[in-house]
């Protein structure tokens, strides 16, 4: 488990990483650098480099507004309930630093059914 102080994370990080990954933030719908990108390779968290998606489970989800993957690499994220904004949800965290991803729904398409909807900033990309 990566464990970092709130000064190392900030000097980290951008302001808009720091925001989503640190504070549990959203970035604004359909402005995230991943949502059309369809290259080959691996989605790593922004905040330590583990790898959470590969390039083959993400989807075209033209209505959400983020990058949506069907399936996590095993054992890569945590799970945690969300009450906030008076909306029950299902919060998803990298669980090698706790980074707040977004969220994971129960309407994606097959084999999983699920839909993870996250932000674009609490990303990086590594080309295979």
């Amino acid at each position: 488990m990566v464990e970092k102080s709130d000064e190392e994370w900030r000097a980290e990080l951008t302001d808009e990483e720091y925001r989503i990954l640190r504070e549990a933030g959203t970035e604004r719908k359909f402005t995230g650098e991943f949502i059309g990108k369809d290259d080959d390779g691996a989605y790593v968290c922004a905040g330590c480099g583990t790898t959470l998606f590969d390039s083959e489970t993400k989807f075209d989800d033209e209505s959400s507004g983020w990058p949506s993957f069907y399936d996590a690499v095993e054992g890569s994220v945590e799970f945690r309930d969300d009450d906030s904004l008076g909306m029950r949800r299902i919060e998803v965290r990298c669980a090698e630093c706790g980074g707040h991803l977004g969220h994971v729904f129960e309407d994606g398409p097959d084999p999983t059914g699920k839909r993870y909807c996250i932000n674009s900033a609490a990303l990086d990309f590594e080309e295979s």
